[in-house]
């Protein structure tokens, strides 16, 4: 069987990325969410040997990481070079690591345009050490949905119909399951939600182009953007996605995911009918007895 079409057109997504370094990538996202990577961590009581920054589009992960755990041995793998660093240039679909040769794995906003994400996540997991964890989160469902139906009544309006622009998200009850399937015991995926306000949704448009988050869909349009569809779809942001003071809203949501390599040391559920405590106890309340004839 023929292998089935990409979803994403990888090249111009490394060009884009490589654009967005030389513009200036804007990092106030990926500056919030290592802050929250670094209380994550905060809760695992644990050292990690050898620690791995996938992907991440910029170094902050990595920074944050070795303040963290400064005895430990750091990596990063990108998909392009780095002037003056020692990353590891790969691709994220050909994970070029080694079995068991890494304890700890992060990753901010780098898997949401992967082609084969359960493939990835298989890789990373055999790269794992056993009882080593994965830590990362990528871009959820609802993120930009303003720009995304501002752009859809606007293409509607003034084209008549409208064009791919939005790549499906992995939801986060879909999440979980990659993670076992992948391999990953004691699973664990959750979201949050940030809200970013610009002055106009133009400001929005250069920050999504600064960040290199621009369409990448191999069934995109290849004919460039109408002036008219894009004055109209500021116009409709603006009417529908403002506050009181006139600024507009813009939405991330931000789905983490987390894992463990299986090991010995590691909670097992109790099979069925081997609980010591009855759950009675554990709450402190008292058991009541069904009465004679009644249902139990």
């Amino acid at each position: 069987m023929d292998a089935p079409a990409a979803l994403f057109d990888t090249p111009l997504a490394r060009r884009r990325l490589a654009r967005a370094g030389r513009l200036g990538y804007p990092g106030f996202l990926l500056n919030r969410l290592a802050e929250d990577l670094d209380d994550r961590l905060g809760t695992v009581l644990r050292e990690f040997v050898s620690v791995l920054d996938l992907a991440t589009p910029l170094p902050v992960a990595t920074r944050m990481l070795a303040a963290r755990y400064p005895a430990s041995r750091h990596f990063r793998l990108a998909a392009l070079s780095e002037p003056g660093s020692g990353v590891i240039v790969g691709d994220l679909e050909v994970l070029p690591l080694a079995p068991g040769s890494v304890d700890l794995a992060v990753s901010l906003l780098a898997l949401h345009a992967v082609n084969d994400l359960p493939g990835t996540l298989i890789q990373l997991r055999r790269a794992l050490r056993p009882d080593g964890l994965f830590l990362g989160c990528l871009l959820g469902g609802a993120t930009l949905t303003e720009l995304r139906q501002s752009f859809a009544q606007a293409e509607s309006e003034v084209e008549g119909g409208i064009s791919p622009r939005v790549a499906p998200f992995v939801a986060v009850r879909e999440a979980g399951g990659l993670l076992q399937r992948a391999g990953f015991a004691l699973p664990v995926a959750d979201t949050d939600t940030l809200t970013v306000r610009y002055a106009d949704p133009f400001g929005l448009m250069r920050d999504l182009r600064a960040m290199g988050m621009t369409n990448v869909l191999t069934e995109r349009r290849r004919t460039p953007l109408r002036r008219a569809t894009l004055l109209r779809t500021a116009e409709i942001y603006a009417e529908r996605f403002s506050d009181p003071d006139g600024r507009v809203r813009a939405t991330f949501e931000v789905l983490w995911l987390s894992g463990w390599v299986p090991h010995e040391t590691q909670q097992k559920p109790l099979r069925p009918g081997t609980a010591k405590v009855r759950l009675a106890d554990a709450l402190g309340t008292v058991e009541l007895k069904p009465e004679k004839g009644s249902m139990p």
